[in-house]
């Protein structure tokens, strides 16, 4: 590829700070997100550093993450750190 400069990321939920600095990093401009409800992320950090995000606010999102997360808490807990 050699530069993302043009590439969109798109996900289900908000970027970690981990994935937000990444993201900074290799300079992507834009970020879609299906839904911030059950993970607000690392938003802020992304559009302080010039990222565009979209926020989708998707239902269909926010029901998927509801469900992973009450089927498995202990692995959701783990993704986010805690």
């Amino acid at each position: 590829i050699g530069s993302y400069r043009n590439t969109v990321i798109y996900s289900t939920l908000m970027p970690c700070y981990m994935c937000a600095g990444t993201i900074v990093q290799f300079k992507i401009p834009k970020v879609v997100v299906g839904e911030s409800r059950t993970f607000p992320g690392a938003r802020k950090f992304m559009e302080d550093h010039g990222v565009e995000v979209i926020d989708l606010d998707l239902p269909e999102c926010v029901a998927m993450m509801e469900e992973f997360i009450r089927a498995k808490p202990e692995l959701w807990n783990e993704d986010i750190g805690e």
